[in-house]
C-alpha cells in the first residue's frame, strides 16, 4: 500500500464514489483512501498463470474466478482491496447492484512483493480471516519458487508449504491441484545462494587438484 490520496476521514460511499470513477485501482482501510502502486513482470506472470490454472479446473463446476480487478469487502473493519485472485464455490454476493464489490470469497490469493509481504502475511491476513466465508489463504512468492497454503480449521488455520518444483500444490477446499512449474511458467527465478556445506566441498576439491 502507499500514501493516502487525502488524509481526511472518508466514508465507505465516498470511497466507492472515488473508486468507480478513478482511472487507477486505491484500497480504503478506516477511512483512508489508498492509491495501489503497479506490479512487476514476474508477479503478473504468476498471476496470470494461477488464474489460467484455477479457471481451466473450475470451468465446468458452480464457481467463479477472479482476477485482481475484482474489489473484495471485508465488512468488519471496513477494508475494501484487491487481492491478486479471488474464487468463490456457490453463489458469488456482492455489496450492491453495482456488482463490483464481493462479500463472500472461498479462496483468496496474494503475490508477495517486497513492498507488500509484511502487509499480507500480517494485518491484511487479519482482516481476511474475519470473512465467515474465507475457507483458504494462498501466499505465492516472487523471488523464489514458493506456495504457502492455509486453509481454515474450526478455530485455527493450517498452513501447509510446497518448495517443490516438482511438487503440485493442493487446494483441497476448492478441489483443484496446482502444478508449481504452471505457477512459475515463463518467471526467472534468482539462483538460490550455495549453501555453505556446498562451498566447503568445491574447496577441497580445488584443493585435491593443486
Amino acid at each position: 500500500m502507499a500514501v493516502p490520496i487525502r488524509q481526511p476521514y472518508n466514508t465507505p460511499a465516498e470511497y466507492l464514489a472515488h473508486e468507480r470513477q478513478a482511472p487507477y485501482k486505491s484500497e480504503y482501510l478506516a477511512g483512508q483512501i489508498v492509491a495501489m502502486g503497479g506490479a512487476s513482470r514476474e508477479h503478473n506472470l504468476i498471476t496470470g498463470n494461477l488464474f489460467w490454472v484455477l479457471k481451466s479446473q473450475l470451468r465446468d463446476r458452480p464457481c467463479e474466478v477472479y482476477t485482481s480487478d475484482m474489489r473484495v469487502k471485508v465488512s468488519p473493519r471496513g477494508l475494501y482491496t484487491y487481492p491478486d485472485s479471488a474464487v468463490v464455490c456457490g453463489e458469488p454476493q456482492f455489496e450492491d447492484a453495482q456488482v463490483d464489490s464481493l462479500l463472500n470469497p472461498t479462496l483468496i490469493v496474494e503475490v508477495l512483493s517486497p513492498s507488500t509481504e509484511a502487509y499480507d502475511r500480517g494485518a491484511k491476513f487479519d482482516y481476511y480471516r474475519q470473512l465467515p466465508s474465507l475457507q483458504a489463504y494462498l501466499l505465492v512468492a516472487q523471488d523464489q519458487g514458493k506456495v504457502e497454503y492455509f486453509a481454515r480449521a474450526d478455530a485455527s488455520w493450517v498452513r501447509t508449504v510446497t518448495t517443490d518444483a516438482n511438487a503440485v500444490v493442493q487446494l483441497p477446499v476448492i478441489g483443484c491441484a496446482v502444478p508449481l512449474a504452471e505457477v512459475y511458467r515463463q518467471v526467472v527465478l534468482p539462483a538460490a545462494p550455495a549453501r555453505a556445506d556446498d562451498q566447503g566441498r568445491e574447496a577441497a576439491r580445488g584443493a585435491e587438484g593443486d
